[in-house]
């Protein structure tokens, strides 16, 4: 039977039919269990905090909630400002007519029904906060990535420990998609370790440690952007090189080791989700490290928080999903 139909099997028909027995007592509302609510909210809020802990017990899980919270409240003061802007251009609509309205010697005598609303100052507070929130954040990930070049040492350490192995393994023989890899591996290797110096350098020379000149910092800080730039270009190209490559694997290397058509698909679709993600994530990045590259820029306040908002959700959804009991 059909929606419809069910929908007009509960219609009263033409004739009324007599019936013996009384008109069944319409069901009471069964009350709002507020005092269960109130009960489970200690237990609720606790395993909130609890869960939110568990981010924040590594380096890598604080840095993605400062990330997310970061753009997020750049995001929401961009959208609060341009809220407030109809309202400000209105009343300034009004002041400037009515300025033009009066003869050059009269004087300007301001009330509050042609200045914005209260409403509208705090809105503007509000978002003058957020966007202090989100550069003390910025400022925070800045200073925790000042060892980012000991992680780039065992990074480098890493490379060179493989590239003796399998030259040791197989007699310098490197098949061209190992070159390929190769090739990427250490780029990327090298594009991290001047933007890390350069950001290092310039963040130091800032506050006082080195003694870097304004102009040398501002020229370093867009550098080091643009060596971002360059991973993130690198990145998107190895991403999907790695996703040709494994579209050209045959069936008997998907079905390696005894794996169930199943597995393999369980498999493929695991790795499909991440390489959408980190996709999606590089290419979200990939305007804003043009934008901080040049001195003028290329983005407004709005869209730096709207695209920098992308790989916070994402890496946020995912920590949030790792670290859940």
């Amino acid at each position: 039977m059909s929606a419809a139909e069910v929908a007009t099997a509960d219609l009263p028909s033409g004739e009324p039919i007599p019936s013996a027995a009384p008109p069944a007592p319409a069901p009471k509302p069964r009350p709002l269990p507020i005092k269960a609510v109130l009960a489970a909210a200690p237990s609720n809020v606790d395993a909130f905090l609890a869960h939110v802990q568990r981010c924040l017990q590594t380096p890598s899980g604080i840095d993605t909630s400062l990330l997310f919270l970061c753009y997020a409240s750049r995001l929401s003061a961009s959208v609060l400002e341009a809220l407030t802007r109809p309202a400000i251009r209105r009343s300034a609509t009004q002041l400037l007519t009515l300025a033009a309205s009066l003869p050059p010697s009269a004087t300007l005598v301001f009330s509050a029904k042609v200045l914005p609303s209260s409403g509208v100052a705090v809105i503007l507070e509000l978002s003058r906060r957020l966007r202090a929130f989100s550069g003390m954040l910025s400022e925070t990930r800045t200073f925790m990535r000042l060892w980012g070049l000991l992680n780039m040492y065992f990074w480098l350490r890493r490379l060179v420990v493989a590239r003796r192995a399998k030259t040791e393994k197989d007699d310098g023989a490197q098949t061209k998609e190992d070159k390929i890899e190769t090739a990427v591996s250490w780029l990327q290797l090298g594009t991290c370790i001047v933007f890390q110096a350069l950001e290092n350098g310039a963040f130091l020379s800032s506050k006082g440690v080195l003694g870097w000149a304004p102009a040398t910092q501002r020229k370093a800080g867009l550098w080091s952007a643009r060596f971002w730039a360059a991973f993130v270009g690198v990145e998107v190209g190895r991403l999907f090189y790695e996703s040709h490559k494994r579209g050209l694997r045959s069936r008997e290397e998907k079905f390696a080791g005894g794996k169930t058509a199943a597995q393999v698909q369980r498999d493929e679709n695991e790795w499909a989700d991440a390489w959408k993600k980190s996709v999606a994530r590089n290419l979200a990045w990939a305007p804003l490290t043009v934008h901080w590259s040049l001195e003028q820029g290329l983005l407004g306040e709005m869209a730096i928080g709207a695209l920098a908002s992308i790989p916070g959700v994402i890496q946020m959804r995912d920590l949030w999903r790792r670290t859940a009991e």
